[in-house]
């Protein structure tokens, strides 16, 4: 795991009611150099796992449902039987914060466990 992560992975999510603006492209074009793998498009941010099987899947599904409800943030996930999808965006700011970089690190540290 890069240090870079490491320190997004180890944040946490700061409570987001709307008010404050979405990060610029600029910070976007920044976090995004600190996450593996993952991509913006239409201002989601998002990546796509693989597994084994189906019941690695459902397992992964299930630690990211922890986190999320530890962070209280909270992606789309889009399941098939060897993949899933994990979507982030800031609803309440209608665009990406730092709550959804931390929670993309989170969910790439579950691989370093």
């Amino acid at each position: 795991m890069s240090a870079q992560r490491s320190s997004l992975a180890k944040g946490r999510c700061l409570p987001c009611e709307g008010g404050v603006p979405p990060l610029t492209a600029a910070e976007v074009e920044s976090l995004l150099r600190e996450v593996d793998g993952w991509t913006v498009s239409d201002g989601v941010l998002s990546k796509e796992y693989r597994f084994a099987n189906h019941y690695e899947v459902m397992a992964f599904v299930n630690a990211v449902a922890w986190i999320s409800h530890r962070e209280d943030h909270h992606p789309d996930l889009t399941v098939g039987y060897n993949t899933c999808r994990v979507a982030y965006i800031t609803h309440a700011v209608k665009g990406l914060t730092r709550n959804d970089f931390i929670c993309a690190a989170k969910v790439d540290a579950l691989f370093d466990l």
